[in-house]
């Protein structure tokens, strides 16, 4: 058990793992601090927090488990607003979506107490944002991506871990690298293809119409359309690398159908989307089989 979550970022993720840690038994105080005073007031109420912190570095004095739970382009200015009660002991993780800048932050403000800090991503989260919001069920059941530093202590990655997975998540180690070329083909470039749909149908003069219409299959292919537009922002911008490079092939299987559409080539048009249809199957099965 932990005596003191250090949380900075009171929101739905960062109030999820509060709230979780807490219902396991895991922590005996929360302290929280969030930019906005009102959010860390409202934690408090809900009970998210016990203790309301006027600063991040005054969130983590006394704590033995930090989680960073800010937009990926606040990360490094948290590290260094933490870093000079960092101590060895100390377990340290975020639950950013992309890991190579949070890594590079990471080395550049932390220095000799990087190996405190194990980068973290759960793939959890819904389409609404607030503390209001956080439920402590959010990450049970989900998968948590961990990326190691070279100087990450063993101890701390040790402790991540045990705490994800006494959480009821299953946790997986890569690289950095390996992570944001991964999500971005899996999470940044279906979000980003959400995002120009909705903005297509919407800025037609007969958008409206179009979208009364509209049933299951768009209502679930544009979900993940209503997702925060300021946390998505930082993550595009952070993995743009991989991201327009995902963003490329898309364009080229796209151009690829049209032009059987354009040719009227019925039989490669179908041969093309049973591939689709076909991959999208035996990766569904084997996702039930988990």
């Amino acid at each position: 058990m932990f005596e003191q979550l250090g949380l900075i970022g009171c929101g739905l993720m960062g109030g999820s793992f509060a709230l979780a840690l807490k219902r396991a038994g895991l922590v005996k105080r929360v302290v929280g601090y969030s930019k906005s005073p009102s959010t860390t007031e409202r934690a408090r109420s809900l009970g998210v927090i016990d203790v309301e912190a006027p600063s991040a570095l005054l969130a983590v004095s006394g704590a033995d488990i930090v989680l960073i739970a800010v937009p990926v382009s606040a990360t490094e200015a948290t590290f260094k607003a933490i870093k000079h009660l960092v101590t060895p002991q100390m377990l340290i993780m975020d639950v950013g979506s992309t890991k190579r800048d949070v890594v590079d932050a990471a080395r550049r403000a932390l220095r000799e107490q990087v190996g405190s800090f194990v980068p973290a991503h759960p793939i959890a989260g819904k389409e609404v944002a607030g503390v209001e919001h956080a439920d402590p069920d959010l990450y049970s059941g989900k998968q948590i991506i961990l990326t190691p530093l070279d100087r990450t202590h063993a101890t701390q990655v040790q402790q991540a871990i045990d705490v994800w997975s006494a959480l009821g998540c299953s946790v997986l180690k890569m690289t950095p690298e390996s992570h944001d070329a991964a999500f971005a083909a899996v999470s940044h470039l279906p979000h980003l293809i959400a995002f120009a749909l909705m903005n297509s149908v919407t800025g037609q003069g007969q958008g409206k119409d179009f979208l009364s219409l509209a049933g299951p299959g768009f209502r679930d292919f544009t979900r993940i359309a209503a997702s925060d537009p300021h946390i998505w922002r930082d993550i595009m911008i952070s993995n743009r690398e991989e991201l327009l490079t995902q963003s490329k092939l898309f364009q080229r299987n796209l151009q690829a159908l049209e032009l059987m559409i354009s040719n009227g080539n019925a039989d490669a048009l179908e041969e093309l989307i049973g591939q689709a249809s076909q991959a999208r199957a035996q990766w569904s099965m084997n996702k039930n089989r988990r």
